[in-house]
């Protein structure tokens, strides 16, 4: 049998959640710790902006359709981006770390 493989767009806020950084992954929880991990280093976007709280994701099983994602996600307005979170998360919660993605 097979195994299915999991990969995942996401969009990241800041606190203030003044600015987002979308990404793609095929390990989200570890990824999202190494986003609060880094926070406050000048080194990445994500990083410098503080952007570890994780308000949005998409889970893909072909990773060339979650890279195509991703590159549409970013190429959007922030109005669109905005309207896009609201969608699935209207009051822009912050997903725990710890937390579990529904299989």
């Amino acid at each position: 049998m097979q195994k299915v493989h999991q990969y995942w767009i996401y969009i990241v806020s800041s606190p203030n959640k003044s600015t987002i950084y979308i990404g793609v992954t095929n390990n989200l929880s570890r990824r999202l710790q190494e986003h609060y991990l880094s926070r406050g280093s000048s080194h990445t976007f994500a990083g410098k902006y503080f952007c570890y709280n994780l308000v949005y994701y998409e889970r893909f099983t072909d990773i060339r359709k979650g890279i195509a994602r991703e590159k549409q996600l970013k190429g959007w307005s922030r109005k669109k981006k905005n309207w896009l979170i609201q969608s699935k998360n209207p009051q822009w919660l912050f997903y725990n770390l710890q937390f579990q993605i529904k299989q």
